[in-house]
């Protein structure tokens, strides 16, 4: 063959010829019998076989090609396992016809349990079919999977039919491919199969005599364009196959596609956005033949008008081609009309952090996992890509380190054939892309810290108006009660007005607390919810846990004048209990620590959080929260058989549709508003002096000042309705509102439970259970003796709850316990507390004083009716309420 210069397909054609072997064309009438169902059957086996194989699947992404072919054009893929025989082994008519259509090759094998073997054909290839007029699959073409350079593509013997299948009999304008799998790449295309037909030729020398025939029949046919592989070989054979179709076509005009040298269709494919194609299209170069032919010399391809025009130009430049100035026309005719892509070449791909991109014209680059913000390195997990045949290589670097880049680009360069330099280049840039990056996002993380301050929302005019006639009504607090009972709220009419003033007090200098006692399953977090949920937004923080450290490191002043919720106070530790503490009593948070900046230096600080917080918080076990209580005020749940029933019946209305939830929330948004249009305050009371707690409550220094500032909190919600003065405490600069009896009055009435707790030795749940205990003993006589489960009948309480206080009592001593546990233990009462008459005697200490500052306030009152003073009004007192 090279001795004499021809090629293959000649050189086998003289071997037969010499060995004196007849070539056999085989017709589709004589082959047909069972070849057509045959090979029909075998590639759809084929095409199943491709969702089995994981890698195969890879090599057709890789490709840029789909199994199921283009849209609805043909071209469906399939997979030769070499395994489509084993199956049915012992039927002798498969192996026949694998034998018969060349599938498998008899090779006198045996295989090591002694039977016959073969080799099959084709094996760890992709197939496409070959098709007949009639669409029929008639021959088989195989592509290797495997990097072999030898040989890399088979046919079955007796090949016939064309791919992806015969042109239509209306085709206009044809494009011829150097490959099947280029043909395959177009196919994916819409917008080119919607107006070019597309047809295979099988390799340089693979224009048969089926495919002159295919393209005579069609009568309508203007243009052949030929999108050969740019290199000697596909030159040669466009400028042959040109000469020859010209000759039998002459008024078909031929073209041929440009693309950069010792490149494919797939390849571009591959590499580039699906427009290119359009745009090598539109710019694809006309063949002009010379009239003057002699019989040894080739048409000669003559350059196109533009090119002509453009002569002088590629003079200039000898080292650009027309199909490199087409694809880098096409590039920035795609930039500049393509700003919505996300992706452009040359640019840094920040969509996903921990997948950045950078594409070149050498490589595609992965930074896996995205980069540290530690400004002294650059490590990065840097993936390189080969643009044509996908190939990867997976290192570990620090841009920073010179050595560490020549190197990696050297091995890169020697593995996956790329230039040095171009490599050295693009990691270059991309440092300095990544640098850039890498500050934008340090910065914009400053700027959200800087942030840190919600945005309160505005209220219209309407509904600034609306709040503000709200806040000027009279029994102000009573009608915030009611409103909370229409959002949702269903009984509980002293805590949860108690629980909405303490959360108002978060905007306050000087904010409440609260403490939620309650049995499991009594609804303590369900009305924690609720009361959070008339809160804006903006100024809540819900939470269910916390770590021990979690306080510490919220940022300096995201706390500050914030409602804090914790559903549940008992899964604190000891850490974030004691921070939550501080947070309480002090509203900030000092610690001495070893700070970590962002550049990765690290240094010794201050870590401050700043406050005040106000707070709410649920938990079952108050009495292990000694240090806790004297700082917040104690609200026990009703865990009544009234209040079980008001939520049973709420329950109940909800699930008949009886109730208006969006009436609820449009109630709870209002109470929203009236919280934002409430501003913080201070507040002088003259009578501070002239109202004295129990002496009896437990640590009344804190309880006094928690009464104090509840009171405050009451004035400041009527701040519409109160009157004003200079503030004493800043020499006269600013106003202070004024205390009226009536908020000191509204503050006893709603603080009367809490206070009692805090004179009651036993915590709210538990004075709950020993009252109904000491009612059930009383229908007997005091003596009576009881077991445990008769506790359970009579409370209604589980086991563990009653086990739990029942405990409590006989190690307050409230209880004996009687009996032996083989027998079951009995227990009395020896505690009979007058619970009653201390909460009696509480209410009457308190309503006393009331009623004598009333006595006092009317005396005096009186006094300045006969001598008119001026009491100092300011202007939003003076306007007519409605």
């Amino acid at each position: 063959m090279y001795k004499e210069e021809i090629n293959k397909h000649q050189a086998i054609l003289k071997a037969m010829q010499i060995a004196g072997i007849t070539e056999i064309k085989t017709t589709e009438n004589n082959s047909s019998f069972d070849r057509i169902q045959f090979l029909t059957n075998i590639f759809t086996y084929f095409k199943n076989a491709v969702h089995n194989s994981k890698p195969t699947k890879e090599y057709i992404n890789q490709r840029g090609l789909s199994p199921f072919g283009g849209n609805g054009k043909g071209g469906e893929i399939g997979y030769n396992s070499g395994q489509f025989h084993h199956g049915a082994r012992k039927d002798e008519t498969l192996i026949q016809n694998c034998l018969k259509v060349g599938l498998l090759i008899d090779k006198n094998l045996v295989s090591r349990t002694g039977d016959k073997a073969y080799q099959p054909f084709g094996k760890n290839c992709i197939v496409f079919a070959l098709r007949n007029r009639a669409n029929q699959v008639t021959g088989l073409y195989f592509r290797s999977t495997i990097n072999n350079d030898k040989s890399k593509h088979y046919y079955l013997k007796d090949r016939s039919g064309l791919y992806p299948h015969y042109p239509k009999s209306d085709t206009e304008k044809l494009i011829l491919t150097e490959a099947i799998i280029d043909a395959a790449s177009l196919l994916q295309l819409s917008e080119i199969t919607d107006h070019y037909e597309i047809l295979s030729c099988y390799g340089t020398n693979g224009l048969t005599k089926e495919h002159i025939t295919a393209i005579k029949e069609l009568k309508n046919l203007q243009e052949i364009i030929f999108a050969f592989d740019n290199d000697e070989a596909g030159n040669k054979a466009v400028e042959k196959y040109s000469k020859e179709l010209k000759e039998l076509l002459p008024c078909v005009k031929m073209s041929k596609i440009e693309l950069t040298a010792n490149e494919d269709i797939n390849s571009v494919f591959v590499a580039h956005e699906p427009e290119i194609f359009t745009h090598l299209l539109n710019q694809r170069t006309e063949f002009l033949f010379s009239n003057e032919k002699t019989s040894n010399e080739p048409a000669k391809q003559l350059v196109n008008s533009n090119e002509k025009k453009n002569n002088s130009e590629q003079n200039k430049k000898p080292t650009t081609n027309i199909s490199e100035a087409n694809i880098t026309e096409y590039q920035q005719i795609s930039k500049e009309s393509n700003n919505k892509q996300q992706t452009t070449n040359h640019e840094l791909q920040t969509t996903n952090p921990y997948k950045l991109c950078y594409t070149t014209d050498t490589a595609n680059y992965y930074i896996q996992g995205g980069i540290s913000k530690m400004l002294d390195s650059m490590k990065i997990t840097l993936v390189i890509e080969h643009l044509q045949t996908q190939q990867k290589s997976r290192n570990k670097i620090d841009l920073y380190e010179d050595k560490q880049v020549e190197k990696l680009c050297k091995e890169i360069s020697e593995k996956q054939n790329l230039r040095k330099d171009q490599l050295e280049t693009d990691i270059n840039k991309l440092t300095d892309l990544l640098e850039q990056y890498r500050e934008s996002e340090l910065k914009a993380e400053s700027e959200k810290i800087k942030s840190e301050e919600p945005i309160q929302q505005a209220l219209t005019t309407q509904e600034r108006l609306q709040t503000e006639n709200f806040l000027k009504q009279p029994k102000l607090i009573y009608k915030l009660n009611e409103l909370l009972g229409k959002s949702g709220i269903a009984g509980e009419e002293t805590n949860r007005i108690f629980l909405l003033i303490i959360a108002i007090s978060h905007k306050m200098p000087e904010p409440l607390h609260a403490l939620i006692q309650g049995s499991s399953g009594s609804g303590k977090t369900r009305l924690l919810r609720q009361i959070s949920d008339c809160m804006p937004p903006e100024r809540v923080i819900r939470l269910t846990r916390v770590s021990d450290k979690g306080f510490y490191n919220y940022p300096e002043k995201y706390l500050k004048n914030k409602l804090v919720s914790l559903e549940d106070v008992d899964g604190l530790g000891e850490e974030a209990t004691f921070a939550f503490r501080e947070l309480q009593s002090n509203g900030e948070l000092n610690s001495a620590t070893s700070v970590k900046l962002e550049n990765g230096q690290i240094v010794s600080g201050e870590k401050r959080v700043k406050g005040p917080i106000a707070s709410l918080a649920c938990t079952t076990q108050g009495e292990m929260y000694e240090d806790n209580m004297s700082r917040v005020f104690l609200i026990a749940v009703d865990e009544s058989q009234q209040q079980t029933k008001r939520i049973i019946q709420y329950q109940n209305n909800k699930a008949a549709g009886q109730i208006n939830t969006k009436k609820e929330q449009e109630i709870k948004r209002f109470i929203q508003n009236l919280v934002r249009e409430i501003k913080a305050c201070e507040v002088l009371n003259p009578f501070a002096n002239q109202i004295q707690l129990p002496e009896e409550a437990h640590k009344i220094r804190r309880l006094n000042e928690q009464f104090q500032s509840f009171i405050k909190m009451i004035t400041v919600i009527n701040q519409y309705q109160r009157k004003k003065a200079k503030s004493p405490s800043h020499g006269g600069v600013g106003e202070v509102l004024i205390t009226e009896i009536e908020d000191i009055e509204t503050a006893i009435d709603i603080m009367f439970e809490s206070i009692v707790l805090k004179v009651d030795e036993l915590d709210g749940s538990l004075r709950q259970f020993f009252e109904k205990l000491k009612k059930y003993v009383e229908k007997r006589n005091r003596n009576f003796e009881f077991s445990r489960f008769e506790v359970r009948e009579a409370t209604g309480l589980g086991k563990t709850q009653q086990h739990h206080y029942i405990n409590k009592l006989l190690e307050l001593e409230y209880l004996q316990q009687y009996g032996f546990a083989n027998r079951g233990f009995k227990y009395k009462i020896v505690y009979w507390d007058n619970y009653v008459a201390i909460r009696e005697k509480i209410k009457h200490y308190l309503e006393k004083q009331i009623e004598q500052l009333k006595a006092e306030h009317q005396t005096s009152k009186n006094l300045e009716t006969r001598t008119p003073a001026n009491t100092n009004r300011t202007p939003e007192l003076t306007l007519n309420y409605s």
